[in-house]
C-alpha cells in the first residue's frame, strides 16, 4: 500500500505542528490533518503511557483506517504523533480497525480487528496480534480468530483483552445474524483462542450492534462498557444517534452471565463515543473519542482538513452501581498558577467573568431561593447554555445559540439537594463538563464563528445563597 508512506506522513505532521488554526485545541489530542476516531491500544509500558488511535491520514472521511501513536509520562508532554500501523495485506486491506494493548514478555503488544471486504462488500473480520517496534511501527503477527463466529455477521470487532484467575480472555462487540447486538468472549487455551460464548445479560433486544466493549473490574464488581447502536431516544437519555454506556454488577465467566443493573450512559454530551479504559497502579483510566459517527455535518473543521479530538484522560470509580468520572489528576499540571481568579459572591443572581483561550473552571453553587440557574459560554453574539432546574432535577445543554457546527439540546437527570458542583474544561472548541463531582459528565464541541475569547455568565431566577469557585488559564499539551 504505497499511499501510506510513513516517512512522508510523519514529516508532514512535524511540519504542521504546532497547530495554527484557532479551532485547533490546546489540551485535547488531535491531528493537524485527517480524521481521527477511536482511542486504541492504551497501555503503560516502560514508564510511559502509550496511546494509539484510529486515523485516516488521507482525508476527513471514514476510510483508510490506520493507527496513530503517541506516548507520554504525564498526559501533558507527548511524543510527536506518528503513523504506527496501516492497511498492508489481504487481511486488513480495508482498514486496521479498533483494538487494545497489553504488555507481554517484555513487549508492548496490540490486538486489533483486520477488516477486508470482497467485491460484493462482504466483510471478513479477523482478530490479530502485533508488536510495537523501536521505530514506532507495529509489526503485524499472528491472526488468532480468522473470521466471524458462526451465527454472527461480519460486524465482529474491537477486541479488549482482560485476565481473570490467571487466564486471558478478550471480549468482542458483535452482531448476530438476526441483527441484534451482543458481546462475545474468547479464551486463550493451549489450542489457541477459543470462542467461549456470548455473555448473557438482562437487556433483551438492545440495539442492532455493540461496539468497543471493555470489561472492567472495580474491586468485587465488574462493569461492561460498550457502545450500542440502534436505541431510541428518550426524554432524559439516549439522545445521540449512538450511545456509549455501561452496565455494572457481577460477571461469571464460568456461567457466561452478567448480573447487572440498568444501562447508564458514560457521558451526556453531543460528542462522545468509543471509550477505552486501561488500568495502571489501581486506576481505571479512560480516554474517549470526541466525535459521533454519521454526524459529519456537525464538524466544520473538516473544511479545514482535520476533524475530531480525543478527550482528556479521566479516572473512573464505581459507587453503588454508578460510574463516576473525573479528570485525571495530571491535568492540574496544565494550570497557569499566576492566572488563577477567585469567583466568590454571596446572595447573588448573576456573575460574569472573562475566560482564557483555554480555561478550567470550578464552581460550587448553593441554590438558596433559586430554582433555576444557567451557565453561559458566550462568544460575542453566540453562546452555549448549560442550565439546571432543581424542581425537575434535570440539566440541559443547549447549542442552538451557535452559528456553526452541531445544534440541538441534550437533557439528563441530575440530582441535587440544593448544592450544585460543576467542573468545566473549555478548550478552543472542545468542552468537557463534570457535574456533582463526576456523577455525570458531558463532552461537546463549539465552533465560534469569530476569534473571540469566551465569557462565562451565570444567571439564576432568584438569589443564590452562595456562589464560589476558581478559574485558571490552562497551558497546552507540548509535543517533541
Amino acid at each position: 500500500m504505497e499511499k501510506f508512506d510513513k516517512a512522508a506522513i510523519d514529516a508532514r505532521i512535524r511540519e504542521e505542528m504546532p497547530f495554527k488554526h484557532r479551532w485547533h485545541n490546546r489540551f485535547h489530542l488531535e491531528m493537524p490533518f485527517g480524521l481521527i476516531n477511536d482511542p486504541n491500544g492504551l497501555t503503560f509500558f516502560k514508564g510511559e503511557y502509550h496511546i494509539f488511535y484510529q486515523w485516516n491520514p488521507l482525508g476527513v472521511v471514514h476510510k483508510n483506517k490506520c493507527w496513530a501513536h503517541v506516548k507520554t509520562r504525564d498526559f501533558v508532554n507527548y511524543s510527536m504523533p506518528e503513523l504506527s500501523m496501516w492497511p498492508s495485506d489481504e487481511h486488513d486491506k480495508d482498514g486496521c480497525y479498533s483494538g487494545c494493548g497489553t504488555v507481554e514478555n517484555g513487549q508492548l503488544r496490540v490486538c486489533y480487528t483486520c477488516n477486508a471486504k470482497d467485491e460484493n462488500g462482504k466483510r471478513t473480520p479477523a482478530q490479530r496480534f502485533g508488536t510495537l517496534q523501536a521505530d514506532g511501527t507495529v509489526k503485524k503477527e499472528e491472526i488468532v480468530v480468522s473470521d466471524a463466529a458462526p451465527g454472527y455477521t461480519g460486524h465482529f470487532r474491537d477486541p479488549y483483552l482482560f485476565s481473570r484467575r490467571g487466564k486471558r480472555y478478550f471480549v468482542l462487540g458483535a452482531q448476530r445474524e438476526d441483527e441484534k447486538g451482543t458481546a462475545v468472549i474468547y479464551e486463550e487455551t493451549e489450542q489457541g483462542w477459543q470462542l467461549k460464548g456470548e455473555l448473557a445479560h438482562r437487556l433483551g433486544d438492545f440495539g442492532y450492534m455493540w461496539e468497543c466493549p471493555n470489561l472492567l473490574r472495580f474491586g468485587d464488581y465488574e462493569a461492561l462498557i460498550f457502545c450500542p447502536q440502534g436505541l431510541e431516544a428518550r426524554e432524559y437519555d439516549r439522545q445521540n444517534i449512538y450511545q456509549a454506556g455501561y452496565v455494572a454488577g457481577h460477571a461469571s465467566l464460568d456461567a457466561m452471565t452478567l448480573l447487572h443493573g440498568k444501562f447508564q450512559e458514560l457521558d451526556r454530551g453531543f460528542d462522545f463515543y468509543a471509550p477505552q479504559v486501561f488500568q495502571h497502579e489501581g486506576r481505571n483510566l479512560m480516554i474517549g473519542w470526541m466525535g459521533m459517527p454519521d454526524k459529519d455535518d456537525d464538524y466544520p473543521t473538516a473544511e479545514k482538513g482535520w476533524v475530531y479530538s480525543l478527550t482528556m484522560p479521566r479516572e473512573l470509580s464505581l459507587r453503588q452501581g454508578h460510574i463516576y468520572s473525573r479528570p485525571a489528576r495530571e491535568m492540574e499540571a496544565l494550570r497557569v498558577d499566576t492566572s488563577a481568579v477567585s469567583l466568590d459572591s454571596d446572595s447573588t443572581d448573576e456573575l460574569i467573568c472573562n475566560l482564557y483561550d483555554a480555561s478550567e473552571i470550578i464552581l460550587d453553587i448553593n441554590m438558596g431561593e433559586a430554582q433555576k440557574v444557567s451557565l453561559e459560554l458566550v462568544y460575542g453574539l453566540e453562546k452555549t447554555v448549560i442550565s439546571y432546574d432543581m424542581q425537575e432535577q434535570s440539566c440541559v445543554i443547549d447549542r442552538n445559540g451557535m452559528k456553526l457546527g452541531g445544534k440541538g439540546k441534550r437533557k439528563f437527570r441530575l440530582y441535587s439537594d440544593g448544592s450544585l458542583s460543576l467542573h468545566l474544561f473549555v478548550d478552543r472548541t472542545a468542552v468537557e463538563a463534570f457535574f456533582q463531582h463526576g456523577e455525570e459528565t458531558a463532552s461537546f464541541f463549539v465552533f465560534p464563528e469569530k476569534n473571540i475569547q469566551p465569557e462565562l455568565r451565570i444567571f439564576s431566577d432568584a438569589d443564590m445563597e452562595s456562589l464560589s469557585g476558581r478559574v485558571w488559564e490552562l497551558a497546552g499539551y507540548s509535543f517533541r
